[in-house]
């Protein structure tokens, strides 16, 4: 799995006309499945008089998981070109919704696979590219009178922390970059009877 990886910075948009249909394409950062859902309803209400809403969404640091829908076009000729431009551009974490209204003239494979493929070039083009670095949370077990000793090591590596439980037994929760994982974990295990869990962010 990669430390970095690349993906949109806003919402935007893209247009692509071709013989009476018009193409616009709408393309959104997102870090889950639930995201994906929530903007793709809110563009079926907005645009219900469409004839398609063709959609690809790619989503992990590792590009794992991605899918790509034609809703309704003839197989291949829509969401996968709209998949290759994420591709081509080496994206993740971003949804890419192209809705079609029809002109009255059937544009054949060809025509769809150029007008999507525009569509949701015009799309990416129209945002910015950036990069960002995987994290995780680490979780960190210990007890109270170790507080002292993981704070220090949390403040020598500049730690973000964002979630912290303080009692007898005490739980904390810090933000981190996936590279500094290995290191962080040699450093707290020198604590007695720390329990250290690393989870997805």
């Amino acid at each position: 799995m990669c430390d970095k990886f690349k993906t949109i910075a806003y919402k935007s948009k893209g247009e692509f006309k071709e013989k009476g249909s018009k193409f616009y394409a709408f393309a959104f950062p997102v870090s889950n499945e639930e995201e994906v859902k929530e903007y793709q309803s809110a563009l079926r209400k907005e645009y219900y008089d469409a004839r398609h809403h063709v959609y690809a969404f790619i989503i992990g640091a590792d590009s794992s998981f991605y899918r790509a829908s034609d809703d309704g076009e003839p197989a291949n000729s829509s969401g996968m070109p709209v998949l290759g431009q994420i591709r081509s551009h080496e994206l993740t974490n971003i949804l890419i919704v192209v809705i079609r209204y029809f002109g009255g003239v059937k544009l054949g494979i060809p025509g769809l696979i150029n007008a999507y493929k525009t569509a949701a070039a015009q799309a990416i083009a129209n945002n910015k590219i950036i990069e960002k670095v995987v994290r995780k949370i680490m979780q960190l077990s210990f007890e109270y009178s170790e507080l002292n000793n993981v704070m220090r090591i949390a403040s020598e590596n500049q730690l973000q922390q964002i979630n912290q439980h303080y009692d007898t037994a005490c739980k904390i929760d810090f933000l981190v970059d996936k590279s500094d994982v290995e290191k962080l974990v040699s450093c707290f295990d020198l604590i007695s009877n720390i329990k250290i869990e690393i989870i997805d962010e």
